[in-house]
């Protein structure tokens, strides 16, 4: 099920209606000017002009959280041709990887630009509405597409809501638990093969749109934004990340811990360390927590 999640903006309070934009520039400002909050992308250009034959502008270009590359197009209303334009920048993206990586490094720094994910770049687009058949088209893809419906309410909240999420190189489940299993038996028994493979079927069975992005250091749940994070089985435990706030958590030694400005792989602040699967059934409330806060 889609959740409709709501940002403040810059305006007073009055009653609360849903409408649209005034014109599509009032949406790609507001969302451009919030993007790590709103979509967990750092934003890095805005109507960035594309160098082809036939030419044109991508609204605007991000990193997101796992360093994949991110277009982001918007549409005040529904307009079939937003997925089409996204893809055609998608291709000049893929084709034109220097250019991106020069625009990276000048933004972000040169380690940044060693470590874009070229395997899963983005589109995601945002509209105030979309068909079906959009939602069908972008299922047809072999890419990694987001369609989010915007709405103002009132002019003191923003909302996004995701209507389809789909990731650029679906696998079989069953496929991905066993590399799971296999990567945690090189590092230990069955046991630690069994306990990766149950912490892949909680995260994806936590709703709908649950996407999975792997770097060499972590596998990243997400569904517009990262909200769990694995690393690889160490001897006795599994790390996972939250995008929970440890402040609003019962720490308890030895399974959950804050790491709040400690260096780590994946993303999150709240650290859980999981060694069998009771330690998973612990883990449950705040797994839900951090898949409903993105």
């Amino acid at each position: 099920m889609a959740v409709l999640k709501l940002f403040k903006t810059a305006g007073g309070v009055q009653e609360v209606s849903a409408h649209l934009a005034e014109v599509e520039a009032d949406v790609q400002d507001l969302v451009e000017a919030h993007m790590e909050a709103m979509l967990g992308v750092t934003f890095l250009a805005s109507e960035y002009v594309i160098d082809c034959v036939d030419g044109g502008r991508i609204d605007s270009l991000g990193l997101d959280e796992n360093g994949a590359p991110v277009i982001v197009e918007y549409k005040r209303g529904t307009d079939e041709g937003v997925i089409n334009q996204g893809l055609y920048c998608m291709a000049w993206l893929t084709n034109h990887k220097d250019a991106f990586r020069n625009l990276v490094r000048d933004r972000l720094g040169v380690a940044a630009a060693s470590q874009i994910l070229w395997s899963a770049p983005r589109l995601i687009c945002v509209a105030g509405d979309f068909t079906r058949y959009d939602a069908h088209a972008v299922r047809e893809h072999r890419r990694s597409i987001d369609l989010v419906r915007y709405r103002y309410f009132g002019s003191d909240h923003f909302g996004l809501e995701t209507v389809a999420s789909v990731t650029g190189h679906p696998a079989p489940a069953k496929r991905v638990r066993r590399r799971a299993a296999g990567v945690a038996a090189r590092n230990q028994d069955g046991a630690m093969a069994e306990l990766a493979q149950a912490v892949d079927e909680v995260l994806v069975g936590l709703g709908d749109g649950v996407t999975r992005a792997q770097r060499k250091q972590y596998r990243a749940y997400r569904r517009l934004r990262n909200f769990a994070s694995v690393c690889p089985p160490q001897q006795t435990k599994l790390l996972v990340y939250l995008k929970a706030d440890p402040k609003e958590v019962d720490l308890v030694p030895d399974f959950t811990r804050d790491v709040t400005g400690l260096g780590h792989h994946g993303t999150g602040d709240l650290e859980l360390q999981l060694r069998t699967e009771r330690d998973l059934e612990r883990a449950g409330d705040l797994l839900r927590l951090s898949y409903a806060a993105a």
